[in-house]
């Protein structure tokens, strides 16, 4: 019996190991992003960059923010203190491979990060299931993410939140999807935001926010087209604005697995992401699994099977998805 109680003892041990590694890695994903988002964060480092690499991070240039940042606290005692001398503690923290306490302290005060957001990473790094951080390794092939980067420009906002309320109806078709997005401006003069639709789209209904559509259509792919939704009014840096608009589609085969799913593919970056999906009472799915997938044409890489609620419906919220795919997909 007491030889029971000790492999029990060690079992769980081994689960709380598992969890603060999962842990550490949340807050290193969640810590990462952090860092490549635009805004006061990213300009801290970005100032110490000769050549900026889009969805890179300069870890020297990190590692010249942290320095400093112990050479003001700690005046002649840290001094000495070199910016070579902290890539490595950088570079283990930003992988994943290492994120003590202490230098996720040295994070937190370096660069200042709100209140929440140091809650935030602290609850990760301690291993909480509550928050959820989803980060990929490319949500789309690399000559297409170049080509929407191409086509479509610098981003010069970012979501703030995003709600996607997806309907399936009677027939089990997808029948629609209303969009509920905060977007805030990371530059000046922002009157317009790109929109991404494929060849299954039919309508795009607009709603609070949207003043209508720009006339320029652009094929961007064999499927992919983009036009831009123009905004309400025009933000200066830093300014919100809340968008809704609905998108309905064409008529498939419910059969078709292409059609027994929705995914939302996060090129960049999205906070705040919360994703419904509505089923008719009259065609209610014999399986629902939430999913996160190897790309917009890839294998699926996690699943969870879920359960519908009283209305027929389920629900996922991720407080960050980075260059990921995620969504639900059922069968008859």
């Amino acid at each position: 019996m007491a030889g029971a109680r000790g492999c029990g003892h060690r079992e769980t041990a081994h689960v709380a190991d598992r969890t603060q590694s999962a842990g550490r890695l949340a807050a290193s994903d969640y810590l990462r992003q952090l860092l490549l988002k635009p805004g006061t964060y990213r300009r801290l480092w970005e100032q110490h960059v000769v050549r900026v690499r889009p969805g890179a991070i300069n870890q020297l240039a990190v590692a010249e923010v942290l320095a400093r940042h112990l050479s003001a606290s700690h005046g002649s005692h840290a001094g000495s203190v070199l910016p070579h001398q902290l890539k490595d503690t950088v570079s283990r923290a930003l992988s994943g491979q290492l994120l003590s306490r202490p230098a996720l302290g040295m994070f937190i005060d370096a660069f200042g990060f709100t209140a929440d957001e140091a809650d935030r990473l602290w609850r990760l790094w301690s291993g909480t299931a509550t928050i959820r951080v989803l980060s990929g390794s490319r949500a789309v092939p690399m000559q297409a993410e170049q080509e929407l980067l191409q086509a479509l420009g610098p981003r010069r906002h970012q979501s703030v939140t995003r709600h996607d309320r997806v309907y399936v109806d009677a027939e089990g078709r997808l029948g629609r999807v209303t969009s509920l997005q905060v977007i805030e401006a990371t530059e000046a003069g922002v009157d317009r935001i790109p929109f991404l639709y494929d060849t299954s789209s039919l309508t795009l209904d607009l709603g609070e926010g949207c003043a209508g559509i720009a006339s320029e259509l652009r094929q961007i792919g064999p499927d992919l087209y983009a036009t831009e939704i123009l905004l309400a009014r025009t933000l200066g840096v830093g300014e919100t604005l809340t968008l809704e608009y609905t998108t309905t589609f064409a008529a498939g085969d419910p059969q078709d697995r292409f059609n027994r799913e929705y995914r939302r593919a996060v090129v960049a970056q999205l906070e705040n992401f919360d994703l419904r999906i509505q089923f008719h009472p009259d065609k209610l799915p014999t399986s629902l699994w939430w999913a996160t997938w190897e790309g917009v044409d890839g294998a699926i890489v996690n699943q969870q099977l879920v359960a519908l609620d009283s209305q027929h419906a389920a629900q996922r919220y991720l407080r960050s998805v980075q260059r990921a795919v995620v969504g639900f997909y059922w069968r008859w």
